[in-house]
């Protein structure tokens, strides 16, 4: 008897799909992710970010010096550049057509990120409204399309300069209630201007422009904190600067072909390494990369004509023929630096030496540690662990991620673990209030049996990059305890593992405050001007209803059911972020230092007396 389900499954069944319906159907191959412009990786992000690149790759090959950038209130966004302009004759196949492109050919664009000829089709096919303009010589073409389908062309002639001007507005069936956050352009746009001395970009009537490049860029994220005049280096294909600080972890902000690579890549690990030899050379010892790198900021930028990034978006390089060159003119320059400059060396030689007899210090109190946690218990007794994890030092893929909650006592993670996804979602309980380990030594980690105990949860003992989780989500009490919690949590991050926080990897969990309901309706509410607003709604749905108001004062109140929705998809996440390096010792310096007089009288100049 013949299989009835082979009738089903025949020639009509097969599916060619256009270059541009593809990317409408599986967008995250080609942006990574959708979202609503609440992250700063959200997809619209990567849309203005696809067009600006090909307007400053113009600017890298010599041609134009501007490019104007707006956003309106309804996400409309127009890039224009003044370089060549797409030739008039392919304007159409170069923003609808994938792999058609220029950036093919080495001859007209020797470094360039865009080498898949997918960007600007991308931006084409997910957006509601796109309309291309190129300019040249006199002339111009324009085309618009909607969602990848093109509806009119024209041509003529026009006063305008040459170059190109691009528009479009994301589609809002993809990206649901979208909008642009100007604080996450505003830093985007500066990168820019820090990787392109002499570039000039325009946004909302703010010039952006750096003459220097790195140097500036590394002049405004350490504000003074550095312990020697940065270290700078430029040629062709590779430009860096670097210096020390009094922090323990190494901070870098590491670029290709002008994009951030913010997972970094072959081209960071040379860098890293390149650093080392160059000190080992120079000073005839053998440090090890900790004793070197610890308090480290750099900046990176290679030039590579044939980038490989391990997705679409391009965070991380993974090309390996470029590792050896980097890693040898890294070690040249920086041993050659420190000979012509013994002022530098010596204070760079004090930090190294000082990061060693660290080291040495605490690798009998490491000892005694592991010793310790052997005889308590083979796993950590706080974790409740989810089955799934990322490859090691590798972030999930395919959309799929993992977090772990950190929570303050057994009753708030009780809720959390009955109601979690045991696949995807840890759960680790703190017993009490952590410690302030603000200017505390890195021995302390050990000697904290709560400390150390999160630190091997995590498992970023001996480098942030063995993450096992996604996300670290610190999930409080919305209280005035649980917000003290939060903050000593945060400066345990910030004064250890400062990069965990740089990367994006640490959030905070919103919880509603308040539950309003009457017989046929509940909602949970964020805020007072939230539950205002519900109480409102349900009495004018039925004035015979009484509407009851609960205030949790605490996460075990909320039932595991309840729990289930504000730990799902739809949970609300604030991610923390870093606004520059030498931010993070001031506030920590003033918030969590011993500063009480300094803080009370703030506290008393800011009170906010609300009425009753």
């Amino acid at each position: 008897m013949q299989n009835v389900s082979s009738h089903l499954y025949d020639e009509s069944k097969i599916k060619t799909l256009s270059s541009l319906e593809h990317i409408r159907k599986r967008p995250g191959m080609y942006i990574g992710r959708l979202g609503n412009g609440s992250h700063p990786d959200d997809g619209i992000y990567i849309l203005l970010k696809e067009v600006i690149d090909n307007a400053v790759d113009e600017f890298i090959m010599g041609y134009g010096k501007q490019v104007d950038i707006s956003i309106e209130d309804n996400g409309l966004c127009r890039v224009r550049d003044y370089g060549r302009g797409i030739p008039l004759g392919k304007v159409v196949e170069c923003v609808s057509v994938i792999n058609t492109g220029a950036k093919y050919n080495t001859d007209v664009f020797q470094f360039s990120v865009g080498l898949n000829g997918v960007g600007t089709k991308a931006v084409n096919a997910l957006s509601s409204h796109f309309m291309v303009c190129a300019y040249r010589d006199g002339r111009y073409k324009k085309a618009v399309f909607s969602c990848g389908d093109l509806q009119s062309e024209e041509e003529g002639e026009t006063d305008e300069k040459n170059g190109t001007l691009i528009e479009f507005l994301p589609d809002g069936e993809l990206f649901s209630g979208f909008k642009f956050d100007r604080e996450f352009v505003d830093k985007r746009l500066w990168r820019y201007a820090y990787l392109n001395a002499g570039l000039r970009l325009y946004f909302d009537d703010n010039c952006y422009y750096s003459e220097h490049g790195l140097l500036d860029l590394l002049a405004d994220e350490l504000d003074g904190k550095e312990l020697y005049p940065p270290f700078y280096f430029a040629d062709k294909s590779l430009e860096f600067a670097f210096t020390h600080t009094d922090d323990y972890s190494d901070t870098y902000y590491s670029f290709v072909n002008g994009t951030y690579t913010s997972e970094g890549g072959t081209h960071l690990s040379a860098f890293r390494e390149g650093i080392l030899k160059g000190v080992n050379e120079f000073s005839g010892k053998k440090f090890t990369g900790k004793d070197v790198r610890d308090g480290i900021v750099g900046t990176l930028a290679v030039k590579v004509q044939e980038p490989v990034f391990e997705s679409q978006t391009k965070n991380k390089l993974g090309n390996t023929d470029i590792r050896p060159w980097i890693v040898n003119t890294v070690r040249e320059a920086v041993a050659t630096h420190l000979y012509k400059h013994p002022e530098t060396a010596e204070l760079l030689m004090d930090k190294v030496q000082r990061n060693e007899r660290v080291r040495r210090e605490l690798q009998s109190v490491r000892r005694e540690a592991k010793a310790k946690a052997r005889k308590v218990a083979f796993k950590i007794p706080q974790l409740k662990d989810c089955k799934y994890h990322p490859r090691r030092g590798k972030p999930s893929r395919e959309g799929r991620e993992n977090m772990i909650f950190i929570t303050e006592g057994q009753s708030a993670a009780g809720s959390i673990v009955s109601s979690r996804d045991p696949m995807t979602q840890a759960v680790f309980s703190l017993k009490g209030k952590p410690m302030n380990v603000f200017g505390q030594r890195l021995d302390l980690l050990y000697k904290n049996d709560e400390m150390y105990a999160l630190m091997r949860a995590l498992d970023i003992e001996e480098s942030v990059g063995n993450l096992r989780f996604d996300k670290v989500i610190l999930a409080t009490d919305a209280d005035v305890d649980g917000l003290h919690i939060r903050n000593l949590l945060l400066t345990f991050f910030l004064h250890y593992f400062e990069p965990l926080i740089k990367l994006g990897h640490v959030y905070i969990l919103q919880t509603p405050i308040f539950r309003v309901r009457n017989r046929k309706q509940t909602t949970y509410c964020y805020s007072e001007e939230e539950k205002e607003a519900a109480i409102k709604a349900l009495k004018g749905r039925g004035k015979a209803d009484n509407v009851e108001v609960t205030r949790f004062k605490g996460l075990g109140e909320i039932s595991p059911p309840e729990f289930k929705q504000f730990i799902g998809p739809d949970m609300r996440l604030d991610r923390v972020d870093i606004d520059s390096v030498s931010e993070v010792s001031r506030v920590l310096r003033f918030y969590m230092g011993k500063n009480t007089p300094e803080r009370r009288q703030y506290i008393m100049d800011h009170l906010v007396l609300r009425p009753v």
